[in-house]
């Protein structure tokens, strides 16, 4: 089952600009797979990426080493950590979905959704390669 992962703009947006590689979160995961992206509030699935890693527990420091992967423009140190214990989990292959796939929200979820088999079919029709 192919499941969503909600996120905020601006930061979904710089993931699908391919500018941040790591979604910044207060708790691991063990997810390896590619994933969807859900841009919070919207109820639509706006695009995909592999979920290839997790870092951390992270320190300020390793936070500002790699703001380029977090889609900052410049290296610096950090304020507070965002999360008590603080994670990157580190996406690549990010892409844009055409056209945004509506889906249902379940009530309470925050972070994952698990995304039915209409959805899912939504989905894989618009990353199939066109034939010629």
């Amino acid at each position: 089952m192919l499941s969503g992962l909600l996120i905020r703009s601006p930061y979904i947006d710089w993931i699908l600009a391919g500018t941040k590689t790591w979604e910044i979160r207060g708790s691991s995961t063990t997810k390896r797979d590619r994933i969807a992206l859900i841009q919070s509030g919207t109820g639509t699935v706006v695009g995909v990426a592999d979920l290839v890693d997790v870092k951390g527990p992270l320190t300020r420091r390793e936070l500002a080493t790699n703001a380029r992967k977090l889609g900052w423009k410049k290296t610096g140190s950090l304020k507070p950590l965002p999360y008590r214990r603080t994670f990157a989990w580190v996406l690549k292959n990010a892409r844009n979905l055409k056209t945004p796939v509506r889906y249902h929200h379940p009530s309470g979820c925050i972070i994952w959704v698990n995304l039915g088999p209409g959805v899912q079919a939504a989905i894989s029709r618009q990353l199939k390669p066109r034939s010629k």
